[in-house]
């Protein structure tokens, strides 16, 4: 949906992408890649390599470090990539520089929000248990909640439900494509998080979102 729509809509509700948007999980999650690579004696991944492969998930960062997805033993390499990383799931993890604040203001101002994710449900549920003010979410939507996960718009539209805030008057915060257009085929305001998992080389005005921020700070001015 347009800025101009944006800046003249009552919103009554937000929702989040977690890696990238919430939560800086870059250097545990290049861990676990450069873990599986060590077993494969391939050079390691320095962590700004593997930070714009996020979004792709386990099977883009794997095929990131040179291992081949169509390869017999590239299933049991996956699993050993999601055992590392869920053994060490928030060694360097943080929240992102102004999260904190930004869902301080929400609880208080009484906006119903949530997280959806691409991330399954046992490590969402594993991983927000680590920061309590995450876990404060009117509702959390893994990428195993339901029959499709994003860039379809079944778990925007779902968390919508769970919120009780209809999509027109919901505003979508993520880091990736696939996240903003899911947020648009779902009928939402679209916020790209600049400061999120985001190749340089990435032409973000091609991604048709309602607008840019480069903190999460600058979700406010939309709310007021």
């Amino acid at each position: 949906m347009l800025f101009s729509t944006l800046k003249h809509t009552k919103i009554n509700g937000i929702l989040f992408d977690l890696d990238g948007t919430l939560l800086d999980t870059a250097a545990d999650l290049a861990a676990a890649l450069n873990h599986v690579l060590k077993l494969k004696q391939l050079n390691p991944l320095p962590v700004n390599e593997v930070r714009p492969c996020i979004s792709t998930g386990v099977t883009g960062l794997l095929n990131l470090g040179g291992i081949d997805t169509k390869a017999p033993i590239f299933s049991s390499l996956r699993q050993k990539f999601l055992d590392y990383y869920r053994q060490h799931i928030c060694i360097h993890t943080h929240l992102f520089p102004n999260v904190e604040t930004l869902i301080n203001y929400l609880q208080e101002k009484e906006f119903a929000w949530g997280i959806v994710t691409n991330k399954s449900a046992s490590l969402t549920k594993e991983l927000i248990s680590k920061f309590p003010l995450l876990s404060n979410a009117n509702c959390i939507i893994a990428g195993d909640t339901l029959r499709y996960s994003k860039p379809h718009p079944l778990p925007l539209l779902h968390a919508c439900d769970c919120i009780g805030c209809h999509p027109q008057n919901c505003i979508y915060v993520g880091d990736a494509k696939s996240d903003i257009e899911a947020a648009n085929a779902a009928g939402m305001f679209s916020l790209i998080a600049l400061y999120g998992f985001i190749a340089e080389s990435e032409n973000v005005d091609n991604w048709d979102a309602s607008a840019k921020i480069s903190s999460p700070l600058d979700v406010i001015q939309y709310l007021e």
